[in-house]
């Protein structure tokens, strides 16, 4: 994105910067053993107060509010949600599909299945508000390449964090197919694309009605 308008790495440096930061900090706490109220170190580290998930709904909100003001907004806003919720939809069935077993990861004709569902809810997304779609994913990446690396770390070295930690009664044959299970397939087919559908949203809702105001007054 040129031409005088909000470039992506420039609109992304901060935020992805920061992200990072909340990474490395959050595998510092959970391996000094800090507070598990903010460094939970249970399988999935869900509700800890330090984590990139919260991030992934602040930064898309302000991506969204960044665009619709330097002119790279939706064209319709009744479209554009429309499309998101579609979108979110499509995901849900798709996660359903692909990651709903548990265990170590199998690549089944169920499996596959659903990851194609999830990768077309990924495409509707963009057909809602494709400048923002490209915030999104870069975002995204920026966001979750970092934890897949710290995923392959950890559970390499048995670090005992949540992020190698397995799910109860769960084993896995060896640790490649544990960091597939547990850190690749998860981050690739899940919180990407919920950083994209989910947090977009809610972006493209905010958007929407910070908007408003300004058709009233035409």
């Amino acid at each position: 994105m040129t031409n005088g308008s909000t470039s992506t790495s420039k609109l992304i440096f901060i935020p992805s910067i920061i992200t990072l930061a909340v990474t490395l900090l959050r595998l510092i706490g959970e391996l000094r053993q800090w507070n598990e109220v903010f460094f939970r170190r249970s399988f999935g580290g869900g509700g800890a107060i330090v984590g990139i998930a919260w991030l992934a709904i602040i930064f898309p909100i302000y991506f969204a509010l960044k665009l619709r003001k330097a002119g790279q907004g939706f064209q319709g806003a009744g479209k554009a949600i429309g499309l998101a919720v579609l979108s979110l939809v499509v995901f849900v069935a798709g996660t359903f599909l692909a990651l709903g077993g548990g265990g170590a990861f199998k690549l089944t004709p169920k499996v596959v299945a659903g990851m194609l569902v999830i990768v077309a809810g990924v495409y509707i997304m963009r057909m809602a508000w494709p400048a923002y779609w490209n915030v999104l994913l870069i975002y995204a990446l920026a966001a979750r390449i970092p934890v897949i690396i710290v995923y392959y770390l950890t559970i390499q070295g048995s670090w005992n964090t949540h992020y190698d930690a397995a799910p109860p009664n769960v084993t896995f044959p060896d640790l490649t197919s544990k960091f597939v299970s547990l850190g690749l397939v998860p981050q690739i087919f899940f919180w990407i694309p919920f950083t994209i559908i989910v947090c977009g949203l809610i972006g493209t809702i905010v958007a929407a009605i910070a908007k408003a105001p300004e058709k009233m007054d035409v």
